[in-house]
């Protein structure tokens, strides 16, 4: 029996017999997660349920959290959110960019929820958003790949084509070129955030096109398992680190931690003072990490990596820093212009260089 039944049992007793009393403790503050896929996918799930679990292990029996995982983008999560509220979570998260719209419908249905969208741009009242700056970490992956690759030939597996998604394809390519002149990049999209047989036969398909570096925009380790299959492929860890896969295929990662954010926006609940706010943190504020750069790195392409990293954290350099063009030739970055979050958060074009169109 824990300290919150103890508690409960005695108010119940004094109930009981009639003496009129203040609660001895409050209800804990009962907070939902909902996930597009399983916690076990060791991806961009597992590492929000990490940070749920931070969410325990930080305050206690202060908290009660749920959560609903593999739940499909649409009118399931609205239905999952919407319990989720009727069974008494005052504060929800939803993790994934195809939750936007059930959120605001939700929301709009339960003003006195706080709901948190991961990855969106509509906000309410009781509707925040956050993100993280995954470009950042690409620009880094990007640097090794462009070291590493003997074919000059990378790949990039993307979920959607949503600006997330491009921005990440972007700042890989600039990276890799940036080091290696030579580097082209093929982009497969795969239409999910997590199947791991579609994610594997990309990868395999990109392997077929004499692509020796995979990085990936879905959730699965699938990528990295073929990537095993062939001797000289190697890959990156996506969402989380993916040790498993180290150290080859897999020579590094490109790591989300919500802990922190999940720990700052509870404690708002819990003192009353939660607002809807617009949050994008980056590798800076600790959302986005590099995970272990493996002993199959050389080690002046280690430290290379690392210092743009550095760089990249205390604002000293932006990934997305002209002269850089569209991919169709036209000016988009002078010399020294860095872009704005405004034009990031829309993305929808492919620097020159890129080959292939972005799906409509």
């Amino acid at each position: 029996m824990n300290r919150r039944t103890l508690l409960k049992g005695s108010a119940a007793a004094l109930a009981a017999v009639g003496l009129a009393r203040p609660a001895l403790a409050q209800e804990p503050l009962k907070i939902g997660f909902i996930y597009v896929g399983p916690i076990g996918d060791l991806g961009w799930s597992f590492q929000h349920d990490q940070g749920r679990l931070a969410v325990e292990e930080e305050f206690g029996d202060r908290v009660e959290t749920v959560y609903l995982e593999s739940v499909p983008e649409g009118a399931d999560a609205e239905r999952a959110m919407t319990q989720m509220a009727l069974q008494g979570c005052k504060l929800i998260f939803a993790t994934s960019f195809g939750y936007m719209d059930p959120v605001i419908n939700v929301a709009a249905k339960f003003p006195d929820v706080m709901f948190e969208h991961a990855t969106g741009y509509k906000r309410a009242d009781n509707v925040a958003t956050y993100d993280a700056r995954f470009y950042e970490g690409r620009a880094v992956m990007g640097t090794i790949a462009g070291r590493m690759t003997k074919s000059n030939k990378i790949g990039y597996i993307g979920s959607f084509p949503i600006p997330e998604v491009i921005q990440g394809i972007n700042s890989t390519f600039i990276h890799a070129r940036k080091v290696n002149p030579e580097v082209e990049i093929s982009v497969v999209w795969a239409y999910t955030w997590f199947d791991p047989a579609k994610e594997a036969d990309a990868a395999k398909a990109l392997i077929e096109q004499g692509v020796d570096v995979i990085l990936a925009h879905t959730d699965s380790t699938a990528p990295l398992a073929e990537a095993a299959k062939t001797e000289g492929v190697i890959g990156f860890g996506q969402a989380s680190d993916m040790l498993d896969f180290a150290p080859s295929p897999r020579v590094s990662a490109i790591v989300d931690n919500w802990a922190p954010y999940y720990i700052d926006r509870v404690q708002k609940m819990l003192d009353g003072a939660w607002t809807s706010t617009a949050t994008w943190g980056g590798i800076g504020e600790g959302e986005v990490q590099i995970g272990e750069i493996t002993s199959a790195v050389p080690e002046e392409v280690k430290a290379e990596a690392l210092a743009l990293a550095d760089a990249i954290a205390k604002k000293e350099y932006h990934p997305f820093t002209g002269p850089l063009n569209k991919q169709d030739g036209s000016a988009w970055l002078a010399e020294g212009e860095t872009a704005d979050d405004a034009t990031l958060a829309g993305m929808n074009f492919f620097v020159e260089g890129i080959s292939g169109d972005i799906p409509s």
